[in-house]
């Protein structure tokens, strides 16, 4: 005997295709009219930041706030009900992005000024690559992703080397200059290597003795050096995945380090540079 559907078992599957369905009609209307809320509420939070705009229409922009947050409080209800596995969307990239939407505006009632946090709606806009469905977009977007999380290892060994680095410079640069050159304590010397590696140069804090100048120049080279390393790795790995996913069924092996990873007319091999054989 066929199973009855009952009058939540519809309710919860017409949702989902609302929320979930991005090539159906009412799918695609609900997405537009997300955006739009979203880009509206990111524009609600920044004018109200403005003094003369805030002065004047605070009100009416927390209420137009407090809307769009009850919609989102809505929304991210039914998506955890209308599907199957609701854990799995909760503790999911979107499914956490969501939460943080709603959340600034809730914690404002207990800690005023927390909804400027609410800005983190603007990550909502993620979203846009999974509505237009764009080959291209959607393959760049996935290759970038893999090559992020198989560099991420080689990326964490470089930030703790960096750590270890800052702490160590800026330590030096305590005992070199000392408090008279505004090296009042370590963690202040930290604070000036990290703003001097990241090439920013506040300019707030700067050595006066000889030595402490020629620390100061190695770090600034060093930190053009430290900005690159990052970008070549992700770099590498960006061009790998591109490799895997551009490349044929007829694979070369290259006969020195047995690599596959190659395109079609490619004469010598990614990894090593041997000249591949002719298939």
């Amino acid at each position: 005997m066929k199973h009855k559907k009952s009058q939540y078992e519809i309710f919860r599957e017409k949702v989902k295709i609302i929320l979930y369905g991005t090539n159906t009609i009412l799918g695609r209307m609900f997405d537009l009219v997300l955006l739009g809320l979203i880009l509206l509420s990111v524009l609600l939070i920044m004018l109200d930041t403005v003094q003369g705009i805030s002065s004047k229409y605070h009100e009416q922009l927390l209420v137009c706030e407090w809307i769009i947050t009850v919609f989102f409080t809505i929304e991210y209800i039914l998506r955890i009900i209308s599907i199957q596995k609701p854990v799995k969307y909760i503790f999911s990239f979107y499914g956490i992005i969501d939460l943080l939407a709603v959340l600034p505006m809730y914690l404002s009632i207990f800690f005023p000024g927390a909804s400027i946090l609410s800005i983190v709606r603007a990550l909502r806009f993620l979203r846009l690559f999974k509505i237009l469905h764009i080959p291209q977009i959607n393959h760049q977007s996935l290759q970038l992703k893999e090559a992020i999380e198989a560099s991420k290892e080689k990326i964490l060994v470089f930030i703790y080397f960096v750590l270890i680095s800052t702490v160590i410079i800026g330590t030096i640069m305590y005992l070199v200059e000392g408090r008279e050159s505004g090296f009042t304590s370590i963690p202040m010397g930290i604070y000036w290597t990290i703003v001097t590696l990241t090439t920013v140069g506040y300019g707030d804090i700067s050595p006066q003795t000889p030595l402490g100048q020629f620390i100061a120049a190695f770090v600034m080279i060093l930190g053009y050096g430290i900005i690159a390393v990052p970008t070549g790795i992700v770099t590498a790995e960006f061009a790998k995945s591109s490799l895997r996913n551009n490349s044929v069924s007829g694979k070369k092996t290259c006969r020195k380090c047995q690599s596959q990873v190659h395109f079609d007319n490619a004469k010598y091999c990614y990894e090593c540079g041997t000249e591949l054989p002719n298939n």
